[in-house]
């Protein structure tokens, strides 16, 4: 498409001389320009990624995808309704369990708390808590024994092996008026599962110690239901309620956690429109270093077209010197956000450690650690985004360069 000579030209006037030499800074600064547009467009669409899977894993993880209520405060008779669930296709596991909420104290420290009551075997199940245990073990994890969050545990001073007293808002009613009920644990592992509203604010504890404590014998709070796919989890909790004449609530995921999702996807909307800003000022850019090639190199167009060179020749050199410049752009930042992301845990600490400032802070954003996950399809998209806009800066220059007029360019000079 391109002959040997058109691509000599067109590399010749990237290479300027000593005269051209602002033409060639404003050149290169159009190069940088889109490297840096694209690479903060993956590294930034990178990161909301990883925002968003390691929220789905980590509270997915921990609640599943169908939450079952019953219409009165507890839920009875639970484990009947629990096999006819787990019947249902495309369901993987049915837990029941006891939510409530407490203060947490030891070592005259306080902190609230959630519990959690699983059944033992539930809970080694689950693997994002038992693949993620720090300190102590879940065999010693029994009716007597509690497991906590590493934050949360730091906050009360405690280890393994230490008491901690759980202090329920729902009292014990005596003659003398409504006393707390408090009873003491002992702390049979720690947790650390990377999102910081668990790893300092959840307890579990037995599905049995849970009915004692907060006096529900024979009933639960709810049941957990978690699904192969998740995605369709809403179709599968329709089919729930025809299961039993109880009347029954049921949340799936997406509506429990909608906030979370909604937000992350405006804002990936939103920094993708705003960073596209970049690659477009950087492709204007190239539109002034163009023109300005263009109108300094006037007479040499209009030697090559009396020496025969056609419009379209000189329309193709032209627009070879500018896509160059896209080109190579593009996928320097290709290169350079595909390599940033795939460090930038690495490079976040470097620059904590270099400023003494915390970059990362996991009370605000939920994550101990920045997450990114590279979409392929995404990155494709902002490499051809950037080539396109980048071919589309040079047609007008190019363009304007062919109709030069070679009597009229050489009169003048």
């Amino acid at each position: 498409m391109f002959s040997v000579f058109e691509w000599m030209m067109a590399m010749r006037y990237l290479r300027a001389r000593r005269q051209e030499g602002f033409i060639s800074v404003i050149a290169w600064f159009s190069l940088l320009g889109i490297a840096l547009g694209v690479a903060t467009l993956i590294i930034v669409m990178s990161v909301m990624n990883g925002f968003r899977e390691e929220l789905m894993t980590r509270i997915l993880g921990i609640n599943g995808h169908l939450s079952i209520y019953a219409q009165s405060e507890n839920m009875t008779d639970f484990d009947n309704l629990a096999k006819k669930i787990s019947g249902l296709e495309g369901v993987v596991d049915v837990s029941p369990i006891i939510n409530g909420q407490v203060m947490a104290t030891a070592k005259k420290r306080a902190s609230g708390a959630v519990i959690r009551g699983f059944r033992k075997e539930d809970l080694v199940a689950r693997s994002i808590v038992a693949e993620n245990i720090q300190d102590g073990t879940l065999d010693h994890f029994d009716d007597n024994s509690v497991i906590m969050g590493t934050r949360l545990a730091r906050k009360l001073g405690v280890g393994i092996g230490h008491d901690v007293t759980l202090i329920s808002p729902k009292g014990n009613i005596t003659a003398f008026g409504v006393i707390p009920r408090m009873r003491k644990y002992k702390l049979a592992a720690t947790f650390e599962i990377g999102m910081y509203e668990y790893d300092s604010g959840f307890i579990f504890m037995t599905l049995q110690a849970a009915q004692v404590y907060f006096k529900m014998p024979k009933a639960v709070s709810n049941l957990e239901v978690s699904v192969v796919h998740p995605d369709k989890a809403l179709a599968i909790g329709k089919n729930i309620p025809p299961l039993t004449d109880r009347p029954l609530r049921v949340h799936d995921w997406q509506r429990a956690n909608a906030s979370f999702f909604n937000a992350i996807q405006v804002e990936r909307n939103v920094m993708f429109l705003i960073l596209t800003l970049i690659i477009v000022v950087a492709a204007f850019n190239i539109v002034s270093s163009m023109i300005m090639l263009v109108k300094d190199k006037g007479k040499d167009i209009a030697i090559l077209r009396t020496m025969g060179a056609s419009r379209a020749t000189i329309m193709r050199i032209f627009f070879l010197s500018g896509a160059s410049v896209g080109i190579i752009g593009t996928f320097g930042g290709f290169a350079m956000g595909i390599a940033f992301t795939h460090n930038i845990e690495n490079i976040r600490q470097w620059i904590q450690s270099l400023t003494g400032t915390e970059l990362f802070a996991a009370e605000i954003y939920f994550l101990s650690q920045l997450p990114a996950v590279v979409d392929p399809a995404e990155v494709i998209a902002v490499v051809l985004m950037g080539l396109g806009l980048s071919f589309l800066a040079t047609l007008y220059p190019s363009w304007r360069a062919a109709r030069i007029d070679p009597a009229k360019a050489l009169r003048y000079e």
